[in-house]
């Protein structure tokens, strides 16, 4: 199956870009970023930010955008069936170019889990700014939630707050 990312989700004043994979069988049915009610990205960064968490789609949205985050995916393209990470192939990434353009003051970039890390490298546009792999927020990666939550609060904090 041909899967085909989203448009990402930015505010100009982002500072930190998080990078997936592709989307899930789920989210592109539901055309969500996370959309899986087992996936961590949304609880995570809602208790990082102490705000409610919620199924609107808009708020998590905002969220992004009132926090100085942009949100994407490293593959544009791939074919893959089902939604592990494992199977994609053929891949066609996103062209970020166009993101940074807009997102002048994005310095750090956040990969949500190995394959994410991985493509995001390969599609070269990392430049001089600083990548960092973070555990999978997927419910395919079994790290308990309090890691996977202390881990992303303490480097998202981190390049947020540090100039």
């Amino acid at each position: 199956m041909i899967c085909r990312s989203f448009e990402p989700i930015y505010t100009p004043q982002a500072r930190i870009l998080i990078v997936g994979s592709m989307p899930s069988v789920k989210s592109l049915e539901q055309a969500q970023y996370y959309a899986h009610p087992r996936n961590a990205f949304w609880r995570i960064l809602f208790d990082i930010f102490s705000e409610p968490p919620t199924l609107d789609y808009e708020r998590k949205k905002a969220l992004i955008r009132e926090h100085g985050l942009a949100l994407w995916d490293a593959a544009a393209i791939c074919e893959r069936e089902g939604s592990l990470d494992s199977d994609m192939h053929d891949v066609v990434y996103n062209d970020f170019s166009m993101l940074y353009e807009v997102c002048t003051d994005i310095r750090t970039v956040l990969c949500n889990g190995a394959t994410a890390h991985s493509l995001f490298l390969k599609s070269g546009y990392a430049g001089e700014r600083r990548v960092v792999r973070m555990p999978s927020t997927s419910p395919a990666y079994t790290l308990p939630y309090e890691k996977k939550l202390e881990a992303w609060k303490k480097t998202l904090l981190n390049a947020l707050y540090t100039p």
